[in-house]
């Protein structure tokens, strides 16, 4: 869920389809971690609450205003204090009580384009994680992030694809209330143009660097939240994208022995006639054998080493 519906006389469809998922989750065993707010206007998302707050006379400068305006903080607060502390009338739970959700995100993909260092973001952050654990100190909290390092790690910079967004990502998740990091990586966006050996080469080190620098400096788990690859790059096959998903896997498997990750997510599993969403990473489990093969297989090595590392150290889960 990353936003609540745009027109104030529909939202009631938003909770409703919210409600309806949440009790399948707990139905079928699956834990989800729920975005609060969308950085992009998809789903309404960040651009959403600078109209509203335009609508209602409030000055705003740009979109960037979410992170510093008064008015723009206390709407999202309104938001997460509406759906955290909601009622499910099907399984009969409060959202902040609802061991079906695994987790909290506070916004999908932030960025900040007037402070590349990720000062003004490392601010809101606090702010709004410190709100969020107020109401709820049960659920897990990660903010949303790419992984795109800012200016308390110069040396770090090069790893980035090219450029900054304004995030931080040690600073950032050095927070106190955040309790995991996350990293998203799209290689044929970030580096379009590009083959797709310097494509995996970055990915390689993306993956590498965020893996140390959670384990060693923030000290925070760190799960691989968002990765994929588009039918629409030039070249693609079936088998391109097998290969790649492939190679991200056995990265998160490796790194998963040696401790700090808890897992990775591909972008987007999506079920038959929901081609109205699809945005080229969609992936149709009936109509893909091989790469559903290829997250079967990486879900089941996963679930059995999560079964060894629990016996070993307690309550510890993989995200599969």
């Amino acid at each position: 869920m990353l936003d609540v519906a745009i027109e104030p006389n529909e939202r009631y469809k938003v909770s409703n389809v919210f409600r309806d998922a949440s009790a399948a989750a707990r139905k079928y065993g699956v834990r989800l971690i729920l975005s609060l707010v969308n950085n992009y206007k998809d789903y309404g998302g960040r651009p959403q609450y600078v109209q509203w707050a335009r609508n209602a006379g409030v000055q705003i400068n740009n979109d960037d205003d979410f992170y510093t305006n008064v008015a723009l903080k206390d709407y999202y607060k309104n938001h997460i204090k509406s759906v955290l502390t909601r009622f499910n009338t099907v399984s009969k739970i409060t959202y902040k009580d609802d061991s079906t959700i695994m987790a909290w995100e506070l916004i999908n993909e932030p960025r900040c384009d007037v402070d590349y260092s990720g000062r003004t973001l490392n601010e809101w952050v606090r702010e709004m994680a410190n709100y969020t654990k107020s109401i709820d100190n049960k659920h897990l909290l990660e903010i949303g992030m790419e992984g795109f390092y800012g200016d308390s790690t110069p040396e770090r910079k090069q790893i980035n694809p090219g450029y900054q967004v304004g995030t931080d990502f040690i600073t950032n998740n050095k927070i106190k209330q955040i309790d995991f990091t996350t990293v998203h990586a799209y290689p044929d966006i970030w580096l379009s143009g590009k083959d797709d050996s310097a494509q995996l080469a970055f990915m390689q080190r993306w993956m590498s660097s965020h893996w140390a620098d959670s384990k060693k400096i923030i000290k925070k788990p760190l799960v691989f939240s968002e990765f994929g690859k588009s039918n629409k790059d030039p070249g693609y096959s079936s088998g391109v994208r097998d290969s790649f998903v492939n190679a991200v896997y056995r990265n998160i498997y490796d790194f998963a022995i040696r401790g700090a990750v808890g897992g990775g997510l591909i972008w987007q599993i999506m079920a038959e006639g929901m081609e109205i969403y699809n945005d080229g990473y969609e992936i149709v489990l009936s109509q893909e054998p091989s790469t559903s093969g290829v997250i079967s297989s990486q879900s089941a090595k996963m679930s059995i080493l999560s079964h060894l590392m629990k016996g070993q150290h307690g309550e510890f889960k993989l995200v599969e």
